[in-house]
């Protein structure tokens, strides 16, 4: 199955899978930046709710934004390898 996602979402994973440079990893990386997406996620949720009674379509620009980085953080976070978390954090 995960094989299956990472073919799904090998443009996003690609990104932050290419290289050649070192890079170090901690197995903590991954854990924060799994609980950061979910943070970005929880964050999304409650700008859309707060939005919903507004009238302008300005409100979700934050929504849109949050939710993409939350999603891209996800799938980085479950489905990419010690590269492409380095990658995220700083290859240092």
């Amino acid at each position: 199955m995960k094989e299956i996602l990472r073919k799904a979402f090998s443009p996003i994973l690609e990104n932050f899978e290419s290289g050649t440079e070192e890079y170090s990893y901690k197995k903590s990386n991954r854990v924060i930046l799994i609980v950061m997406g979910v943070i970005f996620a929880i964050l999304s949720t409650a700008v859309a709710v707060m939005a919903a009674e507004a009238d302008s379509a300005g409100y979700y620009i934050p929504v849109v934004i949050f939710g993409l980085v939350s999603f891209v953080i996800l799938i980085v976070g479950f489905l990419g390898n010690e590269r492409a978390v380095s990658s995220i954090w700083g290859n240092k």
